[in-house]
């Protein structure tokens, strides 16, 4: 009974804005004030009923995390800012060691920032994440630029030697240059690191990390994070469409 009488109504409604608009050529001007200033009304309540069903409806659904895994992995995870909204959406002249989020921060030794972070919504049909992250990158003074990437606990629960971990991400730039990423992992008072150079211009690029040839200690792992290093980013603009990692056990021989 409420479906139906919502739809009498709806319908109500539409023929009465129906003849307003028919008539908006024709009324004198007080009552075209008065008209202009109900359609604004409903107009501004509308606008944030589409604007939240148009970001909840589009795919990929906010939250999915929907990755690739090779066979036998035991470990995948989408970072938040990959995953879901951030506040706030952008930033501008951002400052070194700026947090973004909960899991990334931003390193640079700029004296002048002129660097613009911006969470962005994946519509394509082929993204699996339902955001990204564009940097726009003006006049930049500095030596290096880099994203840092926190990992929960769960990443080094039962981490092994035997483990190999993948990185899959997206990537588009304005113009070509060179992107690396270096897997750290802090067991006692070390930290290893493993650095593999992003080999762009493919769709989906993939880089894979071999703790074999590290000398961590299994027993005393605590974290793992990831440095997304960027080369002669200056006058470029990068958009992460993806950052997605899996981990997995090598194959015994």
């Amino acid at each position: 009974m409420g479906s139906l009488i919502d739809g009498l109504l709806h319908r109500r409604v539409l023929r009465r804005w129906s003849r307003a608009a028919r008539e908006a050529r024709q009324v004198d001007l007080e009552a075209l004030r008065q008209m202009r200033g109900r359609a604004r009304e409903i107009k501004r309540r509308l606008d944030r009923v589409i604007h939240v069903a148009e970001e909840r409806l589009t795919l990929p659904a906010i939250g999915s995390n929907a990755i690739q895994k090779p066979l036998h992995t035991d470990w995948a995870y989408r970072p938040e800012l990959w995953r879901g909204p951030v506040s706030p959406l952008g930033m501008v002249a951002v400052e070194s060691k700026t947090e973004y989020g909960r899991e990334v921060k931003v390193f640079h030794d700029c004296k002048i920032t002129e660097l613009t972070l911006r969470q962005i919504r994946n519509t394509r049909e082929s993204d699996l994440a339902p955001f990204g992250l564009r940097m726009d990158v003006f006049r930049f003074d500095g030596s290096f630029l880099s994203l840092v990437v926190e990992f929960p606990k769960e990443a080094v629960a039962g981490l092994q030697r035997r483990h190999l971990i993948r990185l899959n991400t997206v990537v588009e730039v304005e113009k070509p240059l060179e992107i690396f990423a270096r897997l750290n992992i802090k067991h006692g008072p070390n930290v290893e690191q493993i650095v593999r150079e992003l080999p762009l211009g493919a769709d989906d690029v993939m880089v894979e990390f071999d703790l074999a040839y590290t000398k961590m200690n299994e027993k005393r792992v605590e974290r793992m994070w990831l440095d997304l290093i960027f080369e002669g980013a200056e006058m470029n603009q990068i958009i992460l469409r993806d950052v997605a990692l899996t981990r997995r056990p090598r194959a015994e021989v």
